[in-house]
C-alpha cells in the first residue's frame, strides 16, 4: 500500500473516532466536533516522509560462513552480530538494536544455522537452539521465512525446524515434515523426534517444562545441547512479563544443568537503546537473560554517509516543489495505488517513460527501474 493512502485511510479513521466518541448528543452543541474535524489543518499535520541512507555493507562478501554462502552481501552490523553470535568466532551474547528493515532476523538466524549444520554432522541430536517470540503471530510469520532459507540452502539439508505455540491445532496428519514453506508443528512429531531449533513463546515454554508429555522434547539434550537462546523484540517483555520470562530461562538452565557460560544469548529490537548510553539496556538484558553483557554487546546500524552515497554521481534532474502539486498527488483522485503511481510519476518524471509493468507496482522489474530513475534526482 502506498504510504500516502495508508496516511488518508488513518486521518478518515480518526476523524470518525473523534466524531462518533465526542458529538456532543444536545440539539444546541451538535455538529462541533464535526465542524472541528473537518478544519484538518487545525490538528491534521503531515505525513512527513523520512529517508535514510543505505546501511553500510561488510567486508566478507557473501562468504562470512564457512559452510555456506548468503544471498546477499552482509550488512557491517550483521558482520559484527555474526561475529559476535558465531560458535566459531567470539561465541558471545549479544543485543542487536538496528532499524526496521536492517536484516535483524538474519543477525541472529545465520549464526544459529551454520551451527546446528556442524553440530548436526557430528551427530549431536537434541535441541540446540531456542527462540523466542513475544506473539503467535510473528513466530509463524518468521516460521515460514525460516522454512524457506532452509529449503533454499544446501547446506541446510536435513535441518529440522520446530513450530510451539498456542492456537488451534492443524488438520490431522500436516505439520509432520518440513517443507520449502512450512515447519514441523505436529506436536506428537516434535515430542517423538526433537527439532534442532525450536520456535515458541514463553507461555508455551513453561509448559514445555511443566508438562510431563512436553518434557519427552528434553529428552535428547545433554548439558551443552542448547547452545543459543534467542528473544525476539526484546523491549515487549517488560514488567511482569519480563520477570515471567527471566524466570524461566533460569529454570530452563537448571532443568538442563547448562554450564556456566556456555550460552550465547542474543536479544533484537528496533526500539531498544537511548540517549543514556548502553548501561541501561545490558542491565535490562542481564536481569532477563542472566548473563552478563559487554560494553561491546550491544550492535547497532552502520549507515553510509551522503558523500558516501553520492560519491561523483552526476545530477541529470532537479525536482522543484511547487504548491499547485498538491492537488495533484491528492491520493483521493487515485482509485488504486497503481492508478496512483501511474498519475505520480508524470508528476516527478516529466517526459520520461515509465517503467515497464506499472501494473504490479511491487514487481522486481519496476521497482529496479524506478530506483535507478530515482538515484539520478536530486529534490528541493
Amino acid at each position: 500500500m502506498l504510504p500516502s493512502l495508508l496516511a488518508r485511510d488513518i486521518q478518515t479513521g480518526l476523524k470518525q473516532f473523534l466524531v462518533s466518541s465526542y458529538e456532543p448528543a444536545d440539539s444546541f452543541m451538535h455538529g462541533l466536533m464535526r465542524r472541528f474535524t473537518d478544519e484538518e489543518a487545525a490538528w491534521l499535520k503531515g505525513p512527513y516522509v523520512q529517508m535514510g541512507l543505505p546501511f553500510a555493507v561488510g567486508n566478507a562478501g557473501r562468504s562470512f560462513f564457512s559452510s555456506f554462502e548468503t544471498e546477499f552481501p552482509g550488512y557491517l552490523h550483521q558482520e559484527m552480530a555474526w561475529q559476535r553470535l558465531s560458535s566459531q568466532h567470539l561465541a558471545a551474547s549479544t543485543l542487536v538494536a538496528t532499524g526496521t528493515g536492517s536484516g535483524k532476523t538474519e543477525c541472529f538466524l545465520f549464526p544459529v544455522l551454520d551451527h546446528c549444520v556442524r553440530s548436526k554432522k557430528a551427530g549431536e541430536a537434541g535441541i540446540k537452539a531456542l527462540v523466542i517470540y513475544p506473539m503467535n503471530a510473528l513466530a509463524t510469520d518468521q516460521a515460514r521465512r525460516i522454512a524457506e532459507l532452509v529449503a533454499k540452502v544446501p547446506a541446510f539439508a536435513g535441518l529440522r525446524v520446530g513450530l510451539y505455540v498456542g492456537g488451534a491445532a492443524g488438520a490431522p496428519g500436516t505439520g509432520m515434515v518440513m517443507t520449502p514453506t512450512s515447519v514441523i508443528t505436529d506436536r506428537d512429531t516434535l515430542r517423538k523426534n526433537p527439532p534442532d531449533i525450536l520456535l515458541t513463546n514463553y507461555k508455551m515454554l513453561d509448559y514445555l517444562m511443566l508438562r510431563p508429555k512436553d518434557r519427552k522434547l528434553w529428552a535428547n539434550n545433554g548439558p551443552t545441547t542448547l547452545r543459543y537462546v534467542v528473544v525476539d523484540e526484546l523491549h515487549t517483555f517488560d514488567g511482569a512479563q519480563g520477570t515471567d520470562l527471566a524466570l524461566l530461562l533460569r529454570r530452563l538452565r537448571a532443568r538442563l544443568k547448562t554450564p556456566e557460560g556456555h550460552l550465547i544469548c542474543a536479544g533484537t529490537s528496533a526500539t531498544l537503546g537511548g540517549s543514556s548510553g548502553t548501561e541501561p539496556l545490558r542491565d535490562y538484558a542481564r536481569q532477563v537473560f542472566g548473563v552478563p553483557f559487554a560494553e561491546d554487546a550491544v550492535v547497532t546500524e552502520n549507515r553510509l554517509s551522503v558523500d558516501d552515497f553520492l560519491g561523483d554521481a552526476m545530477v541529470s534532474y532537479m525536482f522543484m516543489w511547487t504548491p499547485a502539486l498538491d492537488a495533484a498527488l491528492d491520493p483521493e483522485l487515485s482509485a488504486s495505488p497503481e492508478h496512483a503511481v501511474q498519475a505520480w510519476f508524470e508528476v516527478f518524471f516529466p517526459g520520461v517513460q515509465q517503467p515497464a509493468g506499472v501494473e504490479v507496482v511491487n514487481s522486481t522489474q519496476w521497482r529496479h527501474a524506478l530506483g535507478g530513475t530515482l538515484n539520478n534526482i536530486s529534490c528541493l
